[in-house]
């Protein structure tokens, strides 16, 4: 089983999104950014780190908001997902396809990698702190 992080990357009153690279599982597909864990690293720095090397910003780890188990075909996640906020930087797609600035209400128009869909479905019931 992957422990991944994704980050719900809060800027005013946009979320960030990114889409996967068209040769990656889920490919196309949208997602909060994230991912892998290294080693012994801390979820929250794993997290600041791949948001840097995928998107090239700094960002701070606020809360968790939800973790989500997700069994793919070939693989099982373990998905811990953390709101943040965007603290500074030249965003870039740099390990992803694009990227987008949304509101929540424009998160329906995407089509969001599996895993990540458990965390949409909260943040429309519950809404994000």
């Amino acid at each position: 089983m992957l422990i991944v992080t994704a980050g719900i990357i809060k800027n005013n009153d946009k979320i960030l999104i990114s889409q996967r690279e068209f040769n990656k599982n889920q490919g196309l597909k949208w997602e909060f950014p994230g991912g892998k864990l290294k080693g012994n690293e801390k979820p929250e720095d794993g997290l600041k780190r791949e948001i840097l090397e995928e998107l090239n910003i700094n960002i701070e780890v606020l809360d968790i908001f939800h973790v989500i188990y997700h069994r793919y075909n070939d693989f099982d996640i373990l998905l811990l997902c953390y709101t943040a906020e965007f603290i500074n930087g030249n965003i870039m797609a740099k390990e992803c396809k694009d990227y987008r600035w949304v509101s929540t209400n424009e998160l329906h128009n995407f089509q969001f990698s599996q895993a990540d869909i458990g965390i949409i479905k909260k943040i429309l019931t519950k809404g994000i702190n």
